[in-house]
């Protein structure tokens, strides 16, 4: 079998529903559905020595992944990202063995692509005429990108004040592109209040099934690429948070499959303090994060002022003995270009927040010296090159003191 994709079922009220038709949410309660799979007959097919003879994309772990027929798979070389050291900067913040997970190289740049492959190839297989999405950016390019890919229309919401690229990215894909007067949230309701009429199946972050199995594959790849053993913490820059909720998911997974042990790494949030309900709710001991009133940050991936699946984060934080906290648009910008410079790795705003979190969290003693820890980098720097103060000298190489005028 190519997947072993049993049911849907609902990660609040645990209802269950049939895996053979389009679905969102829960119909009961509204909230976030997991896929479920026979994990007892897929352990058997996807062992250690399986996975090592495959290619290092996603779809390695297929038999845990939604789409049932490999013909419906809508690829474009997603997965299989590096785990890279950051010598430099973890030495200077106290974490000499810190590595970053480095998802730009997915396709569009960010981990998006990871998401929206399983969401797009799904409801491909599942008879979708088209999509919809709202999206601070990423999540944009990608959905168009796929959608593209799969001969779907894609409808994107965005708020007007999107980095540019990524607004071009999508009407380069060929989707159909609104900018919105507000934020994600605003850009959400016109896609809930029109996908019914116009045919569209809503892509939003965890208000369908499919999105948090691609994010899932995280962390099958890191547990892979650590000789399946976790790391001591997993630091993650949290929007709609559907990173650690499928990371979270697939430790599980990969529990039962027999390739892991019980053993988990602390999961840390980390937002902005323009933007942060998951941390206020974490701190004020709450399983829900009510709408961050007046959201504003650099940073578009998390500026999320509510999130569906925000008790399914808390759940992971608290159960992992992690934690959650903010940081500062100056502190981003800031480690932005140290990184950059000190290692050679030019992350997303959204990145940033996770070395400005690790820094914070060493210097407090949340995080040991001797501790692996992995920080993820979401996304690309370079689309986002309008936060880089550009003052270049322009030289004349006919003017004979030109030498006089290079530092």
């Amino acid at each position: 079998m190519y997947s072993y994709l049993t049911q849907l079922e609902c990660t609040f009220c645990g209802a269950t529903y049939p895996a053979n038709e389009l679905h969102t949410v829960c119909a009961g309660c509204g909230k976030v559905l997991y896929a479920r799979y026979d994990l007892s007959a897929a352990r058997g097919a996807m062992t250690k020595e399986a996975l090592a003879s495959r290619p290092f994309t996603l779809w390695r772990y297929h038999e845990v992944l939604p789409v049932l027929d490999p013909a419906n798979v809508v690829t474009l070389g997603e997965g299989g990202t590096p785990l890279l050291p950051l010598p430099h900067f973890g030495r200077a913040i106290g974490l000499p063995g810190l590595l970053a997970k480095d998802e730009s190289g997915n396709p569009t740049g960010s981990f998006k692509a990871r998401g929206m492959a399983l969401a797009i190839s799904r409801a491909k297989e599942l008879g979708a005429r088209a999509v919809a999405a709202p999206s601070a950016g990423n999540a944009a390019s990608a959905m168009s990108a796929y959608a593209a890919r799969a001969g779907l229309p894609a409808y994107v919401f965005m708020p007007q004040d999107t980095p540019t690229i990524m607004q071009a990215e999508c009407t380069a894909y060929g989707a159909h592109v609104y900018l919105v007067d507000g934020l994600i949230n605003d850009a959400g309701k016109i896609v809930r209040e029109n996908s019914a009429a116009r045919g569209w199946f809503d892509v939003s972050t965890l208000k369908e099934p499919y999105r948090a199995e691609g994010k899932k594959t995280m962390g099958y790849e890191l547990a892979e690429q650590l000789d399946w053993e976790l790391p001591d913490a997993i630091i993650y820059p949290t929007g709609g948070g559907t990173g650690i909720v499928g990371m979270w998911k697939a430790f599980a997974e990969m529990e039962t499959l027999g390739l892991i042990g019980p053993r988990r790494p602390k999961m840390i949030c980390v937002q902005s303090t323009g933007c942060a309900p998951i941390v206020e709710a974490f701190n004020r001991g709450e399983r829900h994060a009510p709408l961050f009133a007046g959201a504003q940050t650099l940073a578009p991936g998390i500026r999320v002022p509510i999130a569906i699946g925000d008790y399914l984060i808390l759940d992971a934080l608290r159960e992992s003995g992690g934690t959650a906290l903010t940081v500062t648009d100056d502190e981003i910008l800031a480690a932005t270009r140290e990184v950059a410079a000190s290692d050679g790795l030019y992350a997303s705003p959204e990145a940033a927040a996770t070395f400005v979190a690790a820094r914070k969290l060493a210097a407090s003693g949340f995080l040991g010296g001797g501790e692996r820890v992995i920080v993820f980098s979401t996304g690309a720097g370079l689309k986002h090159t309008e936060l880089i103060d550009l003052d270049l000298p322009v030289l004349d190489p006919h003017n004979p003191a030109v030498s006089a005028q290079i530092a």
